[in-house]
């Protein structure tokens, strides 16, 4: 293993982080160091702020030129997996990917390691001459066996201003989803607020009037195509809660096809509690397994948003993946077939 080679960086110090100590400014640029390594960096005069030597209760201010010899490693780094990545688009702040089924978006409770996380880490340290001086930013996150579009940012102000934009509804989500029965309606919307189920610590949710701290929740669906006892769906999520497109649907009486929670014959008996609302639950055996799909057929095909440094329109697509078009192609033939 070669010893590590000193890294020098200079960075510009932005209007919203004006008037902050140095550690703190410096903390925000170099995400995959403690602030404890970045402390020391400064007390050894590692740092200097317009050319003198930062104290390590400096405070910076807009404008302001702070450089730093990088003269330890990161300390903060997950393990870099060279996973395979589907790249929609990319560049020096933004990447788009096609998330598969089955990868968790970062590491939590039972799936702390080969998380498209530690996909991007591995694909941004090939990017930079010191590995770990990127961190990548999951600003959103798609359930395990939901896949689709995701977008992850790869520095500091791109992570902050597309998770602004994110929380104040500014970007637009679109996902295709295959629902039991013959859904009716040709568009329309769901406003049912979206809590956790009482009685514990639990991954499942609800929009039941006992739902714990619910939340205002809203989803707009388009049909797609019909198929008689299945129905294809554009749905839209106009809030981000958890398990959202797959409560609403389920809320209307057309549950996603094979969703392991919320489908006709319920959750799992087994379903462990959790510690972290965030975390994933382990694999277990699918109630709602069916005969077109073994997972949730649940897939984010279209992101639409403003690029978070240039503030162009972008909008990206992901095909269907494999084991959900098979699905539709059975349907399809179903439908066509003589009688």
């Amino acid at each position: 293993m070669s010893p590590f080679e000193v890294f020098q960086a200079e960075v510009t110090v932005e209007k919203y982080l004006h008037g902050v100590r140095i550690d703190s400014f410096l903390i925000k640029h170099f995400r995959n160091y403690t602030a404890w390594r970045i402390q020391r960096m400064v007390r050894a005069g590692a740092v200097k702020l317009e050319g003198i030597t930062a104290e390590p209760d400096s405070r910076v201010y807009r404008g302001q030129r702070v450089d730093i010899r990088l003269v330890e490693p990161p300390d903060k780094t997950m393990p870099p997996r060279d996973i395979p990545l589907e790249i929609l688009y990319e560049d020096p702040w933004l990447i788009v990917v096609n998330k598969p089924v089955g990868q968790v978006a970062h590491p939590c409770g039972n799936y702390q390691d080969y998380t498209l996380a530690n996909a991007m880490q591995h694909h941004f340290d090939q990017q930079t001459k010191l590995p770990g001086l990127l961190r990548p930013g999951i600003v959103h996150r798609l359930d395990r066996l939901t896949s689709g579009v995701t977008a992850v940012t790869k520095e500091h102000q791109a992570h902050r201003n597309l998770s602004i934009h994110f929380q104040t509804g500014r970007v637009n989500k679109s996902y295709w989803t295959l629902v039991y029965g013959n859904l009716e309606l040709d568009r329309g919307q769901v406003d049912l607020p979206i809590g956790v189920v009482p009685g514990g610590h639990t991954i499942l949710m609800t929009t039941k009037p006992d739902a714990v701290d619910p939340r205002p929740s809203k989803t707009t669906f388009e049909v797609l195509e019909r198929f008689g006892e299945y129905t294809l769906v554009r749905a839209q999520p106009l809030t981000g809660r958890m398990h959202q497109i797959r409560l609403h649907m389920a809320a209307l009486g057309h549950p996603v096809v094979a969703d392991e929670f919320y489908g006709p014959n319920g959750p799992p008996e087994k379903l462990a509690p959790l510690e972290d609302p965030d975390d994933e639950p382990p694999p277990i055996e699918n109630p709602n397994a069916n005969e077109l799909i073994s997972r949730q057929a649940l897939h984010a095909h279209t992101l639409r948003l403003n690029h978070p440094i240039t503030g162009e329109i972008m909008s990206f697509t992901a095909p269907l993946p494999p084991d959900m078009q098979h699905a539709v192609d059975v349907l399809r033939a179903r439908a066509h077939a003589p009688s």
